[in-house]
């Protein structure tokens, strides 16, 4: 289960760890695809860990389509996020998030759950104010729901 903590400097108790989220606009792009997690029940974006060995665009691809089911394309960087402030506590280690956020195009694929997902769907930053969100995760769809053309550093 993920749990997140915070406080001055938490993160320093653990190790930085690369990963990637991505932005899946509903087709009238006033909607981002959220999924909840099997793990804590919490609602996210699509994305996860970098592994050895591929870029963040692979990264970014492969998590939409093993969490989701769609095919999708990195379009553009939304922001880079790195919260010392944040801990995020996992059952093997803690780790301090490096997350790279995408905005990405689906280009093919079915949308459905997965062994990550319990539920998925569209929703707005209102529908969002009555769930249970990830306070990272949340910070990113403001972002990405601001269009600045430059990508956000926080």
């Amino acid at each position: 289960m993920a749990i997140l903590r915070y406080g001055d400097r938490i993160a320093k108790r653990g190790i930085i760890q690369p990963g990637c989220s991505a932005i899946v606009y509903n087709d009238a792009a006033q909607k981002v695809l959220l999924t909840q997690r099997t793990d804590n029940g919490r609602w996210c974006l699509p994305g996860g860990r970098l592994d050895p060995g591929e870029s963040v665009e692979e990264c970014c691809v492969r998590e939409v389509l093993e969490e989701t089911g769609l095919i999708v394309e990195v379009r553009k960087m939304v922001g880079v996020y790195s919260n010392p402030h944040m801990l995020v506590e996992y059952a093997d280690n803690s780790v301090q998030i490096l997350g790279l956020c995408f905005e990405v195009v689906v280009t093919g694929g079915v949308l459905r759950l997965s062994d990550e997902t319990t539920a998925y769907g569209y929703f707005s930053l209102d529908e969002m104010e009555n769930m249970d969100v990830m306070e990272n995760h949340h910070e990113r769809i403001v972002d990405a729901m601001a269009q600045q053309i430059q990508p956000f550093l926080r």
